[in-house]
């Protein structure tokens, strides 16, 4: 059966020939015995027809509601065509009319609801809650099986997600959307093949799409569980969720129309929502806030976790549930900590707004305590600044009366220090440099100036951390470049003499040879110096290119320190959290050989258990199980513990 919706509501009259000839059947069959079959078949061609309405309205495009569409078509088409043929059949009794003196229950729905019908029937009204919710159900299935596409697209998808949460709120069937989502997640997202940046930003365009859904974070907390889960296991989780908070991207650039995603936004609307409220009266805030929660207070849905009650779920926090991952703030904050002293210590000036702004607001979900060090961290920068200001103040002021020695060779003027407070900051990567003297001797000066200013303090000396800005001209070409303190050392050599064995230049800037080869690469890339091959490693020889023709490809013209650090761990600043790990947990390797030694083999548990009980003396033991059966692992790798079917034995 085949309806032209266009047509006008004059189409379904009584006289109407196709309405004849139906309901003449529909008679027929009816004198046969056959009433219910006969409604079944046009009730199932009018649903065959809304579903291929529905189908045809939703489509694959979620930036546009189609709800009320499906309504107007179903008042339009259906319910004008029921209308005709309760109408030639007898059954379109008005729900008016009084039958033993009862009003029916659907009496409530207004004419207005039915175009070109004055008084609407029961049956009639009846057939318009089977069609909605038909079309409700169906419209549903469409969006659940597009979950996962539609949470990619959000915010964009946000009009998809408001007609699903009105479709579930008619047909209450939230189960189904959880078991499709989580089984979507797990083939779909969850997989090796996709990256923790990935599986982190889809998990808080859940959080947010969801939270429309269900403002309560009911389904939520289901949904969630699984991923949360799968993040636990990878070891880059920590780091990637502290990139989030600091860089909107969450490290990946390449990800477009997920704007909505950064935790840092987040944390902005957090703290403008508080400055907003934060001028009303706290008692009277509070027991309006009470008044409302009981007002609009409901049972929670049967597939809500009794062990989680309602007061848990008041408000879904997006950074909660990202601290949830990990299972300790702790460790964000560490990581964060680490990751802040790397770019600190890789600034090139004391610029650091962005990283104040950062903090401030960590401060107020974490805890100013928790961010104590990271503060000080950056009150350093801030005190350098002013006592790098004063250095250079005393010098200038000194070169007004005293000339300058003219063998200093690099004015002050060229040097900002970073002066640090190192019980604050994460443990510094020592590396042995030996600088030109020229700096060096720049370096020595700095040093005398700030012991005359902060008496008795005495600086000692990082050589190889920091930003060094060179400018290098040859016959044809300038090129300007920021790097490390060790590729500025290499290259500086080369102003001595133009060619270097691997051998004598690791001796001349004190490095050895494999980190020489490995930072000398740069310059390489770069077109500055070419390498020649020698008989082993120790006789690779490197030439100075004056020219551009020498090198025989395009010459960059700049560089970038940030491009440099962190490349590799034996390029970085800062020990890892991981390196500061197992270094901390290196005084728990005696304990634990001991243990096996006397137990023979020990579950994890049990180990983490013996020691919580019995190091408590200075250090005492407070690492979580994650962070044991990390260093149990490295032990593992080491081939001095053995690990089978869950327990821990020596290595024999």
């Amino acid at each position: 059966m085949e309806i032209d919706d266009s047509s006008g509501h004059g189409r379904f009259s009584e006289n109407n020939k196709l309405v004849k000839n139906i309901g003449k059947v529909v008679c027929d069959l009816r004198n046969l015995g056959f009433t219910s079959m006969t409604e079944d078949a046009y009730a199932s061609a009018i649903f065959f027809l809304l579903k291929a309405k529905v189908h045809d309205l939703a489509g694959d495009d979620y930036r546009s509601s189609v709800l009320e569409s499906i309504k107007g078509w179903i008042q339009a088409v259906p319910l004008q065509f029921l209308h005709a043929l309760l109408a030639y059949l007898g059954d379109s009794i008005s729900y008016d009319s009084v039958s033993s003196g009862l009003k029916s229950p659907l009496a409530s729905h207004p004419s207005s609801f039915y175009p070109g019908i004055d008084t609407p029937s029961e049956g009639l009204v009846r057939w318009q809650l089977r069609l909605e919710y038909f079309a409700y159900e169906t419209l549903q299935n469409l969006r659940i099986a597009k979950l996962f596409e539609i949470i990619v697209d959000y915010p964009d998808s946000l009009p998809a997600i408001e007609d699903l949460k009105q479709c579930l709120e008619y047909t209450g069937q939230h189960s189904k959307l959880v078991e499709s989502f989580i089984s979507a997640l797990r083939y779909r997202l969850l997989t090796a093949g996709a990256s923790t940046n990935d599986i982190l930003h889809q998990y808080v365009s859940t959080i947010k799409a969801l939270r429309t859904i269900d403002p309560a974070g009911v389904f939520l907390e289901a949904v969630g569980e699984p991923i949360r889960d799968y993040l636990r296991g990878r070891k880059d989780t920590i780091k990637c969720i502290v990139t989030m908070l600091t860089d909107g991207t969450g490290g990946n650039s390449n990800i477009s129309g997920n704007t909505g995603d950064s935790l840092l936004e987040e944390l902005n609307r957090d703290e403008e929502s508080q400055e907003n409220t934060g001028h009303d009266d706290d008692f009277h805030t509070d027991d309006k806030q009470a008044w409302i929660n009981a007002t609009r207070w409901e049972p929670d849905p049967v597939e809500a976790d009794p062990l989680k009650g309602s007061r848990n779920r008041r408000k879904v926090d997006i950074l909660g549930m990202i601290v949830g991952i990990v299972g300790s703030k702790d460790q964000l904050v560490n990581e964060y900590r680490v990751m802040l002293a790397e770019k600190l210590l890789n600034k090139s000036g004391y610029d650091i707004d962005t990283e104040l702004r950062t903090l401030e607001l960590l401060k107020i979900h974490f805890g100013e305590s928790s961010m104590q060090k990271c503060e000080i961290m950056l009150n350093d920068l801030i005190d350098s600044k002013r006592t790098n200001s004063n250095i250079k103040a005393t010098i200038n002021k000194l070169s007004r009366t005293e000339p300058e020695p003219e063998d200093n060779g690099l004015a002050m003027d060229i040097l900002d220090a970073t002066i640090l407070s190192s019980n604050f900051w994460p443990q510094i990567q020592e590396e042995s440099l030996i600088i030109p003297q020229s700096v060096d001797r720049l370096l020595s000066d700095y040093a005398k100036r700030f012991n005359e200013i902060k008496t008795p303090r005495k600086l000692m000396w990082k050589k190889n951390l920091g930003a060094v800005k060179l400018e290098l001209q040859f016959e044809d070409r300038q090129m300007q470049f920021t790097v490390t303190p060790v590729h500025a050392a290499i290259i500086m050599k080369f102003q001595d003499q133009a060619c270097w064995t691997s051998k004598s230049l690791a001796a001349a800037i004190g490095v050895p040879i494999d980190v020489l080869n490995r930072r000398i690469n740069f310059w390489i890339s770069k077109g500055v110096i070419a390498e020649t091959l020698g008989a082993d490693i120790n006789d690779h020889k490197f030439t100075l290119m004056e020219g551009v023709s020498d090198t025989g490809k395009t010459p960059g013209t700049s560089g970038n320190c940030e491009d440099l650090a962190g490349d590799e761990e034996g390029d970085r600043s800062v020990a890892s959290v991981e390196d500061q790990l197992r270094k901390e947990m290196t005084v728990y390797e005696k304990f634990i050989m001991g243990m096996l030694t006397n137990f023979g083999s020990m579950a994890l548990d049990r180990i983490h258990n013996t020691l919580k009980m019995f190091c408590v003396a200075d250090p005492s033991y407070d690492k979580t199980l994650q962070q044991l059966q990390g260093f149990l692992s490295g032990l593992v790798s080491e081939e001095k513990l053995e690990l089978r079917d869950g327990m821990y034995t020596l290595k024999k």
